[in-house]
């Protein structure tokens, strides 16, 4: 058996992380802006740190009532109890964000989550919390169970709110994570990050996303402020049908958290397109066949390859299929056989599976001697 490497080249150019660090500067301690297409990570700075996350954490809250409503085991319609301690420690008298609900109120889900989403309401969290789990604090067992299970590495829970508290910690990399999360699980139920106002007890709100004011095709997710935390915000964006998804935190004042949010979602739009490199079945390679009605197999792409690339980086990208021959058959279309590993310069190789185009039937047992007696005679010719 040997290993088959095939060199082949395409176009493309590379998304060096380090280049784009250097390239662009912001005024924020932490950010990551990501392609939610591709997952490819855009810029970073300081994104696994674990910081305090503000409201930017009731984005977790968000995402398990909504997981609620899409299991069918809660419905929009139905109504949550708010209790005197949701009352006291997120209503009005607190000073902090707030939906203005008063103690008894059985408040619809739908207004509960436009109360989180474009209220950022302290006491519509605690609501939440109650409802599903009876405390915060047992809601906050499940906020991080879930975390784990969503592959968030640098974040932890004590609270439905985001308000300070030394266990209330989360990285960008996992907002962003949590952020697209809920735009690709939950689509028929994002538009509510978009809505610039609520109205709930009389009492009219704006949404506090700066980039749904200013930037064409925002429509989320969740601002935040503590002075620990400095003014942050998770956001996302859509131009030219692509999505990208940004998490900024501390930075100084509600006007940079304006601007900075602005500037580092445009740079990501103009300065990096994807790139379609493969399509799902593109015959890449072929390998000899061991036993097999026909002496070769074609090897092809098993799923779409679309890479986001820095438009200034055009150069030669190395893919290079590996695989093992001759491969035994039978072999059935769709057998992974082989993988492609696409090498770009200042990134990880990316592997994809390459898999059988077609069926390869195996020679009768006659056909395997002639088989056996010729490689001896001949070798693998």
């Amino acid at each position: 058996m040997q290993l088959n490497k095939l060199g082949l080249f395409v176009l493309g150019c590379g998304i060096m992380c380090a280049w784009s660090a250097k390239a662009y500067e912001t005024a924020a301690r932490n950010a990551i802006l990501v392609d939610f297409d591709t997952g490819e990570y855009l810029f970073e700075k300081n994104i696994t740190e674990p910081v305090p996350p503000a409201s930017m954490s009731k984005l977790m809250t968000v995402y398990i009532l909504m997981n609620r409503i899409k299991d069918g085991s809660i419905k929009l319609d139905d109504t949550f109890s708010v209790s005197e301690n949701a009352w006291r420690k997120g209503g009005a008298a607190t000073g902090g964000s707030t939906m203005f609900l008063s103690i008894g109120d059985n408040v619809s889900v739908e207004n509960i989550i436009k109360g989180i989403v474009i209220q950022s309401g302290n006491d519509a969290c605690i609501v939440v919390a109650e409802n599903i789990s009876g405390t915060e604090e047992e809601f906050a067992a499940l906020m991080n169970k879930t975390a784990q299970e969503l592959g968030m590495k640098n974040s932890s829970f004590a609270n439905s709110t985001g308000l300070p508290h030394p266990d209330q910690k989360m990285s960008m990399e996992d907002l962003a994570i949590l952020s697209r999360a809920i735009i690709k699980e939950f689509p028929d139920l994002y538009h509510y990050f978009k809505e610039k106002e609520f109205t709930y007890n009389n009492i009219k709100q704006g949404n506090r996303n700066p980039l749904l004011y200013t930037m064409q095709g925002a429509d989320g997710l969740k601002t935040g402020h503590t002075e620990e935390a400095g003014f942050c915000l998770a956001a996302s964006a859509v131009k030219d049908d692509r999505r990208l998804i940004e998490v900024m935190s501390g930075m100084s004042s509600n006007k940079e958290r304006s601007e900075e949010s602005e500037r580092l979602m445009s740079w990501g739009f103009r300065e990096f397109k994807n790139y379609k490199m493969f399509n799902k079945g593109q015959v890449v390679a072929s390998s000899k066949v061991w036993y097999g009605k026909n002496k070769t197999v074609d090897l092809a792409v098993a799923d779409d390859v679309v890479k986001t690339i820095h438009t200034s980086k055009v150069d030669e990208v190395k893919a290079m299929a590996e695989f093992d021959e001759p491969i035994k058959a039978p072999i059935k279309a769709g057998d992974k056989i082989g993988m492609l590993k696409i090498e770009i310069e200042g990134q990880n190789p990316l592997e994809i599976p390459l898999v059988a185009a077609k069926d390869v039937e195996k020679v009768s047992l006659w056909g395997r001697f002639w088989a056996n007696a010729k490689f001896f005679l001949l070798g693998d010719k």
